[in-house]
């Protein structure tokens, strides 16, 4: 069974002598540096010339540049995309990494695939809150939180784990519960899990059923609503019910079909790819090729982009969406 730990598992006074600096004030920045100073850290933030820096500085946070910023830190937090850590840590934060210092990341991605080569003399740790920053930050204010995860790669210290799960309570993760696991296992899941079902999966089998319909002669619009639309009553059933209790709660019509059709759509051949997906996302494959295509300016990213927009499910869609005012 995973390891779980809440608010009466951390101590926050762990803290208390040291400046955490936050590096990017995006959207996992701007969340996660808030939260910490509510929670009584004191917080930095270390930030490029761009709208996120007059973000910060209009906060009411210490803005310095990158390198400043990770001089000063004790626990240098590292929140920018990750296909720019490595290039900013390398010039910027690798110089300041000075014994007893502490570095921290929300994403196992370099560090697990050796992108970010750390000093043998610190402490590395993650904590990875499992939502997007602005729900992160509206929970937090409500009183609640929402789950995360915790990890220690390099423990020099020797209170590493402390000083992660006072961090995960600062952030407001142990207020619902952070499970300790490690970078590896939270790298490979979480890459695995936005390919095959999260983003990649949904969104070609959302496109895969729209256009079916529509080459069967269908209205857009119709087909709209059935394979997109009500996409997002059915998984708020599944978040708030499970599987089971999203069953309970559609049709016995849409039960038998789904339970009966769905193994047809996910088969033996579909299974066999998925498996091949964990394998290139455990050997490290797709990290190379994410790596080298970042290098190269994103140029196969930015084409998908432009072609996903010119989708005919997006073009009936945004005209839905303000239809039913839910989008301006």
């Amino acid at each position: 069974m995973a390891k779980i730990y809440y608010d009466q598992d951390a101590d926050l006074s762990v803290l208390n002598d040291k400046t955490i600096t936050i590096i990017g004030y995006g959207n996992q920045g701007q969340a996660q540096s808030n939260n910490l100073r509510d929670s009584g850290c004191k917080v930095i933030i270390g930030s490029i010339k761009d709208p996120s820096y007059d973000k910060a500085v209009a906060d009411g946070f210490e803005v310095y540049d990158i390198a400043e910023a990770a001089r000063r830190g004790d626990i240098v937090h590292i929140l920018i995309p990750d296909e720019y850590q490595a290039q900013v840590y390398l010039e910027h934060v690798s110089q300041q990494m000075k014994k007893g210092k502490v570095l921290c990341f929300s994403h196992g991605f370099n560090i697990h695939f050796k992108q970010i080569i750390p000093p043998k003399d610190i402490d590395v740790i993650m904590i990875a809150p499992k939502a997007p920053g602005a729900l992160l930050r509206r929970m937090y204010q409500q009183g609640s939180g929402t789950p995360g995860l915790l990890a220690v790669a390099q423990n020099v210290s020797g209170r590493a784990k402390e000083i992660a799960l006072a961090m995960a309570k600062g952030v407001g993760l142990t207020r619902i519960g952070v499970v300790e696991t490690t970078f590896k296992e939270e790298v490979e899941t979480d890459l695995f899990g936005e390919q095959v079902v999260l983003c990649g999966g949904v969104s070609e089998l959302i496109k895969a059923g729209f256009e079916t319909l529509i080459e069967a002669g269908y209205q857009p619009e119709v087909a709209y609503f059935e394979c997109l639309n009500e996409l997002k009553l059915i998984v708020d059933l599944i978040y708030e019910h499970g599987l089971e209790g999203m069953w309970a709660a559609v049709s016995n019509t849409a039960e038998y079909g789904g339970r009966t059709r769905g193994p047809r759509i996910i088969n033996g051949r579909v299974r066999e790819t998925i498996s091949r997906i964990l394998k290139d996302v455990q050997s490290g494959g797709f990290a190379k090729e994410w790596v080298a295509e970042s290098q190269k300016g994103s140029t196969n990213l930015k084409q998908m982009r432009e072609e996903g927009k010119t989708h005919l499910i997006e073009k009936v869609g945004k005209e839905l969406r303000k239809w039913a005012g839910i989008e301006k």
